[in-house]
């Protein structure tokens, strides 16, 4: 077992109207998560598949909210205000620190449904 930060993504005070802007922050917003997972600081992401306020979670292979929001404070939606997180501290199984290198050999490219 081992210390991890959870982020709850809700969405944020900002609503972006132009298209163009909507699909390059979201694609930022991706390369951060990449980066993230590549630095070893973000082991699971990803979206909730409903249109509730909670858009999805992180979570940060960090001990400390600090941490945590020190990361968070990267993300370009999270700097637009179009996402906003809440975090909290988690307890949990220290083997999902291999999430990330299992996911590079398995991972599907899109959500379908």
């Amino acid at each position: 077992m081992k210390r991890y930060v959870m982020a709850f993504l809700k969405r944020g005070p900002v609503q972006i109207k132009d298209s163009l802007e909507r699909v390059n922050l979201q694609k930022a917003h991706l390369q951060n998560i990449e980066r993230m997972a590549d630095e070893g600081k973000l082991i699971v992401a990803g979206p909730f598949l409903d249109k509730e306020p909670v858009r999805g979670i992180y979570i940060f292979n960090v001990s400390t909210i600090e941490e945590a929001k020190a990361l968070t404070e990267t993300d370009p939606a999270i700097q637009a205000g179009t996402l906003e997180m809440e975090l909290r501290p988690w307890y949990g199984s220290a083997a999902l620190i291999e999430v990330t290198a299992i996911h590079k050999k398995i991972s599907k490219k899109s959500i379908s449904r």
